[in-house]
């Protein structure tokens, strides 16, 4: 085939496989697989992007696109793979609080920006995530209740889509609000202009329960939520720490709930908000505080280090004991499934609806169940037992929290992501903007008619 380096000339580097950085070059934080693309545009600017994407469609190769590999669904076999990771530019307008960012902006280099002018993003709980990918996948965030999805609040994006050309996209455009929400389905966004908000400090942190407790913790939390305000968000994880040193001494080898706290209001309305949840018995850890939005990451702790992992979800009309009763069934000590759960309360804000093409917003809690990945590309075992037990209360899922088990990834798969008509008007669109589906390595939208 063709040399892609001696058809376009890129500012960014270009590799291909057995060269020098190549192996690098494709690594993201998750380890399970990488892809394995024909060639490797390490972009540095739009022009790049779209000179990859023109060489792609040329030769009738397939199109991925990387930041930082926390997201990969589906890995690429072959074509051109498109890094973005040194398009990271940010600037903030302190004026119209908004800021442009470019592909391979991180969540912690955003928050740091806009901290300087007194303003926030509506960013997830890890600051490592490329903020593009997360705002495509619908962008569900650490004060999700109060402002809704971050996909909801995109000024403009700009995009190379599969005729190599370049648009700068508005709500008025057809094909913004499909973008928003289909992650990476219509073509390479290379970069966004966002809404940020008013956000200086934030009530939050964690308050963890030992083993004995774990189940009130799950039945209070349950109970809780449903009295909060909207400028609360929250969830519950339940997870069994592996007994090794980088876990801190206090959990190493425990069974634990740990409980998340965003809140938006002052100390004292926070410490009255929580004192429930407090009632409940001692803590192995109760960290929460006021802080500055800049240390909101050290809410949920993501780890910072790369690693392989698969997950499934549920989106649910509603959280019943019997649904916990279940789902702790399979997933506590001596159960069937060896997972975290982590359950995370929505409504509120997220019920609005916006330019993007998120459906199921009637869902009041989702419920995200991450493992180790199965064999090559296979659902490890145990995540389809966890959506059966859900499965009276279950209106669909998110696409943007099935990670790893890219063999699952079929049409099925991703239509329960939407509601039919939505799912129909998104395969019209990529019929129209991506007839060949250059771009399919992810939970895939199929061209329809």
């Amino acid at each position: 085939m063709t040399d892609i380096a001696t058809q376009s000339t890129f500012a960014g580097p270009v590799f291909t496989p057995g060269d020098t950085g190549y192996a690098e070059e494709i690594a993201g934080f998750q380890t399970a697989y990488t892809h394995r693309p024909a060639f490797v545009v390490g972009a540095l600017h739009a022009e790049d992007v779209r000179a990859a994407v023109e060489f792609a469609a040329r030769h009738d190769l397939p199109v991925a696109v990387q930041a930082t590999g926390h997201g990969l669904s589906v890995a690429a076999d072959g074509g051109v793979l498109i890094t973005t990771g040194r398009m990271d530019a940010v600037t903030v307008d302190p004026r119209a609080r908004t800021a442009r960012i470019g592909a391979g902006v991180r969540a912690g280099a955003l928050v740091e920006a806009a901290a300087r002018y007194g303003l926030a993003p509506l960013n997830g709980s890890s600051p490592s995530v490329g903020m593009v990918g997360y705002v495509l996948g619908g962008g569900l965030g650490l004060l999700a209740r109060e402002f809704g999805y971050a996909a909801d609040h995109v000024r403009s994006l700009d995009l190379v889509t599969a005729d190599g050309r370049m648009r700068t996209l508005t709500p008025e455009d057809e094909l913004f609000g499909a973008v928003l929400g289909s992650g990476g389905n219509f073509g390479v966004v290379t970069g966004l202009e966002l809404d940020l908000v008013p956000v200086t400090e934030i009530y939050g942190g964690q308050l963890v329960f030992d083993t004995p407790l774990v189940d009130a913790a799950l039945e209070a939390w349950r109970i809780w939520t449903a009295t909060v305000p909207s400028e609360l968000t929250s969830t519950i994880a339940v997870v069994t720490y592996p007994d090794i040193p980088p876990v801190p001494e206090s959990l190493r080898g425990r069974h634990v709930a740990s409980i998340r706290i965003a809140f938006d209001g002052p100390d004292e309305e926070g410490q009255r908000w929580v004192a429930p949840l407090r009632q409940l018995g001692p803590r192995l850890s109760d960290d929460l505080r006021t802080m500055p939005y800049a240390e909101s990451h050290t809410i949920h702790s993501d780890p910072p280090f790369p690693h392989a992992y698969a997950a499934t979800n549920a989106l649910l009309s509603e959280l019943t004991p019997e649904g916990l009763s279940a789902l702790r069934t399979l997933t506590a000590p001596g159960g069937s499934v060896d997972a975290v759960i982590d359950i995370r309360h929505l409504g509120a804000a997220l019920r609005h609806g916006g330019a993007a093409s998120i459906d199921h917003r009637n869902a009041d809690y989702i419920v995200r169940v991450i493992t180790a990945p199965g064999e090559g590309d296979s659902a490890p075992e145990g995540l389809a037992a966890v959506r059966e037990v859900l499965a009276p209360w279950m209106i669909g899922h998110s696409l943007a929290f099935l990670y790893g088990a890219g063999g699952a990834a079929d049409d099925a798969q991703t239509a329960a992501g939407y509601s039919p008509d939505t799912y129909r008007w998104l395969a019209a669109a990529k019929a129209k903007y991506d007839p060949r589906n250059m771009f399919r390595a992810n939970r895939n939208i199929a061209p329809g008619s």
